[in-house]
């Protein structure tokens, strides 16, 4: 940004308004006949009641043009002799964390178990068609991780954490579109997202950072409890610190660290189904139309959150005009997820409907220990697989016969590709969670009336919500409580939930090394 002569002025106007130039420049002069140009710079949507008003920021300057630059990181080629770091993983928090290595100074070498983004989308469709999993490439393993293909959504709320603003700007840089930085709740697009994550992966290996796929982590190297490198599967011995950014999946990395005596604890979960419904049933109930959105307003989205008898009751990762698809890791499994590419021009909208679950919350389930969360999970998918007919032809209900338990008669079209068949979430969930997702869309039914109806579909299960292992780590130096250069890192450690907090964690564990390596230089 280079003209002085820069204001901010905010303007609350009717979509119409909002999405023509001219009209937004004619208000600007409003308010001071000087301006000649502007530029928004944060743009939100107010649908609490009628008439929806969009609320922009934006800078005004009296100069016929702005000169507007966003910050740009300079990553270098790094010295032949740059210390090295070995990151497990190339989702968010793995990527992230070999662009901050690069601008530190440090070597990442980056080993994920599954393929390039590009390689990832092909067994990805395969999975919808064929119902073939490749267990190292879907929509858990591969480069860009679980959410390169659940939408790219960035919104985050973890705004102590670090620098939001960075990582969107990183971003960006990339190769997202420029409308992340100015929108409330900011989101990529499946279809857009691969590009940025390929273009990171070529900025590392550009400046010589190492990034190697269809490589798994055998073995963790311990040595006088410090982590001192990775075996992996093709018999290659890594040196270095240890960046673990597994993922939320990464059931059998989690087993192997457990067996080489890394400390990890049971971590709370969330477990449920997702919500299907026509999209403009969504968009006439949240702006409060019987035209619903027009030509001006984005497909709308949704948010509701209760709690019941101690434990939230939520909507999370909600997808407009978006898709729901087969988020399996292994055969034996159903787990569901959703995703929506950038127009979220789709007809149906989804979203996970998910009960907070804690250790020991399941009456009868006798698991306990470390794995007692993930056992739970794999109970869940294993009755939800078995109740199939047919592959990945997922068990799907009508939210009102659920709330009644009712056998639903027939089921409405859906996004889901492999198909449904009809069941009774009452008798699949555990009460615990089957009576909490009923009492649940009870309140939000005296709201919502539609929503809660025969128009809404439950189709499950929702279950991998994040990790249900906590890799424990001091608060101070990140690093593992009693393992010397061991860093868990992210979602899949227990210490995000999300694109961007799992980004900002990949940066904060590499700021934390280096501090660590220069103290005792």
């Amino acid at each position: 940004m280079t003209d002085n002569n820069l204001k901010e002025i905010t303007l609350s106007l009717m979509p119409s308004q909002a999405s023509n130039p001219s009209l937004i420049l004619k208000e600007l002069q409003k308010k001071d006949g000087r301006i000649k140009s502007f530029k928004i710079v944060r743009k939100s949507i107010d649908a609490r009641k009628q008439p929806v008003k969009i609320n922009l920021a934006l800078l005004v300057s009296d100069q016929n043009e702005i000169i507007f630059d966003y910050p740009v990181k300079k990553y270098e080629r790094l010295p032949e002799n740059a210390p090295q770091v070995v990151i497990i993983g190339a989702g968010p928090a793995g990527l992230f964390a070999g662009l901050r290595a690069i601008e530190l100074g440090l070597k990442p070498i980056i080993v994920e178990r599954g393929k390039d983004v590009d390689s990832r989308r092909i067994d990805i469709a395969n999975i919808s068609r064929n119902s073939k999993v490749d267990p190292d490439s879907n929509y858990c393993f591969g480069e860009g991780g679980a959410g390169a293909f659940s939408d790219g959504k960035l919104y985050t709320r973890s705004k102590k954490r670090g620098s939001i603003r960075e990582v969107l700007e990183i971003l960006h840089q990339f190769g997202a579109s420029e409308e992340i930085l100015i929108h409330s709740h900011p989101h990529i697009g499946s279809d857009k997202l691969p590009k940025v994550i390929r273009n990171i992966r070529e900025k590392i290996r550009e400046c010589g950072g190492e990034v190697k796929f269809g490589c798994r982590m055998e073995e963790i190297l311990l040595e006088d409890n410090k982590a001192v490198g990775i075996k992996t599967s093709e018999n290659e011995i890594i040196k270095g610190p240890v960046f673990l950014a597994t993922g939320h999946s990464a059931r059998d990395t989690f087993k192997m660290l457990h067996r080489k005596g890394v400390k990890m604890e049971p971590k709370g979960i969330a477990i449920g189904v997702r919500l299907e419904h026509p999209q403009p049933l969504i968009d006439k109930m949240q702006y409060h139309s019987s035209e619903g959105r027009g030509e001006f307003l984005p497909a709308a989205e949704y948010s509701f959150v209760n709690q019941v008898d101690g434990r939230g009751v939520y909507s999370f990762c909600m997808c407009p005009g978006g898709v729901i698809v087969p988020a399996v890791s292994e055969d034996g499994q159903i787990v569901v997820n959703g995703m929506s590419a950038s127009a979220r021009s789709g007809k149906w909208a989804n979203s996970g409907y998910v009960v907070e679950l804690h250790p020991g919350d399941i009456s009868g389930f006798e698991e306990s220990g470390p794995f007692e969360m993930l056992k739970l999970q794999e109970s869940l998918e294993k009755i939800f697989y078995e109740e199939s007919q047919d592959g990945l032809n997922a068990p799907a209900q009508r939210i009102n016969d659920f709330i009644v338990g009712t056998l639903s008669d027939s089921l409405p079209s859906t996004s889901y590709a492999p198909g449904l068949h009809s069941a009774d979430f009452n008798s699949l969930f555990p009460k615990e969670i089957s009576e909490r997702l009923k009492s649940g869309l009870i309140q939000i039914g005296k709201k919502c009336r539609d929503f809660v109806s025969n128009k809404g579909l439950m189709i499950g299960l929702e279950s991998r919500t994040s990790s249900p292992i906590r890799i424990p780590r001091d608060p101070d130096s990140l690093s593992h409580v009693s393992i010397e250069d061991l860093y868990p890192v992210g979602e899949g450690a227990g210490y995000a939930g999300g694109i961007v907090s799992s980004a900002i964690d990949g940066m904060n564990c590499i700021d934390a090394y280096l501090k660590k390596l220069n103290s005792n230089a």
